[in-house]
């Protein structure tokens, strides 16, 4: 009998331990806030004056975020990383010239697949930054290359804010002639004016941003959801639901994560082509596949029309948990990899050893059990942090992105614990 069974060992196996990592992932409260606020926006929809209001919130809310985003951005987060400019240059052009090439080659081979607004908002998540704390975290958690993840991220964020609007106008302008290129200067208005402004004062307002992390955690998530909340009440008032039947929707899911699993492809086979180390790969992996879901809803509420809004939205909100479900369980995966290749190596200071320790310590050390993407970076750098995966003879020694300043107070949720 154990002689018929043994055959099947191998597959048993596997099949525990894909059972071990689902185990440890929870979905994280502010992904459940997003779909709340969804439902909450279909059953209860703002409209008229309220509407009006709401829309004017939302806007002094993401001045505000950007403003508090500024004060946070520490010129020291980006200068320790910056000295690898290969590194910079293929996540760069992963986020900014690959992803777009490949959104508009599927938005332009099979144009019938979606209706046209949805196509527009999946030009618009090619056209996003990366993000920030979960990329940095992730880079952590898979013992990469944190510095340059930090450098990485913190540029690919500036950047958007100017080449979002300038990318997403060449691709609609050339998919559907639907987008005017003066709504640039809303957005330079509304998101990067105050974050200069923030940056300008960080010498008086920034410890106390820093001492405030989790309650400003806490209101760069409430300034999201109130815009995605105004978005999508203004899309059910127009009967959004009743033009998107489930069958095109779940075709949007499968356009989103085609585009995501090509995306994962290529920055590992080409980081692995042009000779870049393990740690280096792990850093373009999570920054060159990420989307900012919370840049990208400022943005589109600058940039578009009020009755536009959601729809553009609809696509980044499915590939947002998509792509930080899938890159934990790489993460994982990248963390166990370096353990089983670990070999001692001496700290370039001191001439100590440092011994790499265990996966399951990079994935759950910390204070607590800081997760991933249930925090935005403003937890990642006060609970105990993402660690590195070194130890120091008895001690561990993490990664710490207050060393490194923290690149930029995105409230974004990190949509996975471990």
């Amino acid at each position: 009998m154990m002689t018929i069974f043994r055959p099947l060992r191998p597959v048993l196996g596997r099949l525990l331990a894909v059972k071990q990592t689902v185990g440890k992932i929870h979905i994280d409260g502010f992904i459940l806030s997003l779909f709340g606020t969804l439902s909450a926006a279909t059953l209860f929809p703002c409209q008229g004056v309220s509407a009006q209001v709401f829309r004017a919130a939302g806007i002094l809310a993401i001045g505000v975020l950007f403003f508090l985003q500024g004060a946070r951005l520490s010129r020291d987060a980006v200068l320790n990383g910056a000295t690898h400019w290969r590194l910079h240059v293929f996540i760069a052009s992963t986020t900014f010239v690959l992803f777009p090439l490949i959104g508009f080659g599927l938005a332009s081979c099979f144009p019938v697949v979606l209706p046209g607004s949805l196509w527009l908002g999946v030009l618009f998540i090619c056209a996003l930054p990366s993000t920030v704390q979960s990329s940095i975290a992730l880079t952590a958690i898979a013992r990469g290359n944190v510095a340059g993840a930090v450098c990485s991220a913190t540029f690919s964020n500036l950047a958007g804010i100017m080449l979002t609007p300038l990318l997403f106008s060449a691709m609609s302008r050339l998919h559907s002639n639907v987008f005017e290129l003066s709504a640039i200067w809303q957005v330079m208005l509304q998101l990067l004016v105050p974050f200069i402004a923030g940056h300008l004062l960080r010498p008086w307002i920034g410890r106390w941003a820093e001492r405030n992390r989790s309650i400003l955690a806490i209101t760069d998530r409430g300034s999201i959801l109130l815009v995605v909340y105004t978005a999508f009440s203004g899309a059910v008032v127009l009967g959004v639901w009743d033009r998107l039947p489930p069958m095109q929707i779940a075709t949007l899911g499968l356009v989103v994560a085609l585009i995501l699993g090509a995306i994962l492809l290529i920055v590992i086979g080409g980081s692995r082509a042009l000779g870049f180390d393990r740690t280096d790969e792990a850093a373009i992996v999570f920054c060159g596949a990420q989307k900012s879901l919370v840049s990208g809803v400022p943005i589109a509420n600058a940039l578009l029309p009020a009755s536009a809004v959601g729809l553009i939205l609809l696509p980044i909100m499915i590939y947002h948990p998509l792509q930080l479900l899938i890159s934990a369980w790489l993460a994982l995966r990248y963390a166990a990899t370096a353990e089983c290749s670990r070999v001692p190596r001496a700290d370039a200071r001191s001439g100590t050893v440092l011994a790499p320790i265990m996966a399951d310590q990079v994935a759950d050390s910390g204070r607590g059990r800081a997760g991933i993407m249930g925090s935005s970076l403003l937890d990642v750098a006060s609970n105990g942090h993402q660690p590195a995966a070194f130890s120091r003879g008895d001690t561990a020694h993490q990664y710490d992105p207050v060393e490194y300043g923290t690149p930029l107070g995105e409230g974004e949720s990190d949509a996975v614990q471990h």
